[in-house]
């Protein structure tokens, strides 16, 4: 039966969002009649600096942090990237280590490993099976050489939150500056730089229902980061390039949008998301819920099912219109376990057999049912079809 786009159910919302009317409308003039360039100084070009600005200014009242500490960039990944190499480039007076964890997005931790062919040393912590980093062993990783420590505020597979002030406080002391990956947290999550305690923070609009290929990374005052692209002296010397003006709009009127309805969207979402769990714990056996009970974002429902290929799962669960995730949107091609499985230490009857399922704004709890009880029904069919077929 083929599925239309009004009857089929979304719970991929930390692979992407849906881009919220009121976004869109406040990013039309931009996209249509407001053609101007920024860094131009006619009336259109000043307009253009206008709208900018005043997204800047969204963003900083949301992180608590000057106007001039915001960098706009091409999204969460860009602004990972130069979060890690630009300051550990910049810093190579002070050290050549880097501390992050096992768990990182791959924009954190490739771009961490990349620095090892320029004779970085870069230690990967790891995580407890609730995915939580232990405070005892950052202090023991961080040494008088290290220069930076990057640990996301909340894992984007199974939503895992960290303690980020306790483990911010231990990188300072070490002398250390402190990144956070909040691409996942934003919306959910007091993201204020100055509570977390931390040097420099990754944003992207399109987990916050705004649009894709635009994002932000805070820096605090007094750091410094070696630019990673050329060109034009946009944002402040640190980025160079035409700035993408609608976009930028977006990502403003998005990000002040989900902190002015956070506690609404994170109470539905919470509730939403006890439903789905509780619906699947209750009808399937041998599984897994991952990550950490207690600290988990709250759109967060994710799982691991012994002696299935969630693969399979999914591709069953998309033909009958419901939308979820093996993991990571970036590494839902691979077969392989995922690294962030891989670091739980899971037995390994239950490492291919890890679902995403993450709830918005939008959803409902009929939704959610029916979800479940799809979900519920698939992993028995397949794990009938192992058993018939001597694979269990």
């Amino acid at each position: 039966m083929t599925q239309t786009a009004d009857s089929r159910i979304y719970l991929d919302h930390a692979a992407t969002t849906p881009l919220d009317p009121a976004v869109f409308e406040v990013m039309r003039p931009y996209l249509w009649f407001e053609a101007g360039n920024p860094s131009s100084v006619h009336a259109a070009g000043r307009r253009a600096r206008e709208a900018v600005d005043t997204a800047r200014e969204q963003v900083a009242g949301v992180l608590g942090c000057k106007h001039g500490e915001v960098i706009f960039t091409s999204g969460g990944t860009e602004a990972d990237n130069l979060a890690v190499i630009g300051m550990a480039l910049a810093a190579t007076g002070r050290g050549r280590h880097i501390v992050t964890t096992a768990i990182e997005h791959h924009a954190v931790l490739l771009a961490a490993r990349s620095l090892r062919s320029r004779d970085f040393e870069v230690t990967e912590l790891a995580v407890d099976p609730a995915g939580r980093v232990n405070p005892d062993e950052l202090e023991t990783a961080v040494r008088p050489d290290t220069t930076l420590v990057s640990i996301g505020l909340a894992n984007n597979e199974i939503g895992t939150i960290q303690d980020l002030p306790t483990l911010a406080r231990i990188a300072h002391q070490a002398g250390a500056r402190v990144h956070t990956d909040a691409v996942q947290a934003a919306g959910q999550l007091d993201i204020n730089v100055d509570r977390l305690d931390v040097d420099l923070l990754s944003l992207s609009a399109h987990k916050l229902y705004g649009p894709k290929g635009v994002g932000t990374l805070y820096v605090r005052a007094g750091v410094n980061l070696e630019r990673r692209a050329f060109g034009g002296a946009q944002e402040r010397d640190r980025r160079a390039g035409t700035e993408n003006v609608p976009g930028i709009v977006g990502l403003g009127e998005a990000v002040a949008r989900a902190e002015a309805e956070r506690e609404q969207r994170t109470a539905h979402m919470r509730s939403l998301s006890a439903s789905l769990v509780e619906r699947v714990t209750a009808g399937c056996s041998k599984l897994r819920v991952t990550g950490d009970p207690q600290r988990r974002l709250p759109a967060f429902a994710p799982f691991a099912f012994a002696d299935i290929d969630a693969e399979s799962l999914l591709i069953r669960l998309d033909l009958e219109g419901i939308a979820v995730s093996t993991g990571a949107a970036c590494t839902s091609g691979s077969l392989e376990p995922s690294h962030v499985i891989e670091a739980l230490g899971l037995p390994e009857r239950f490492r291919r057999g890890s679902l995403r399922c993450t709830v918005g704004r939008g959803t409902t709890l009929d939704e959610v049912m029916r979800a479940g009880e799809a979900i519920v029904r698939q992993v028995r069919t397949l794990r009938a079809i192992s058993a018939s077929s001597g694979a269990v």
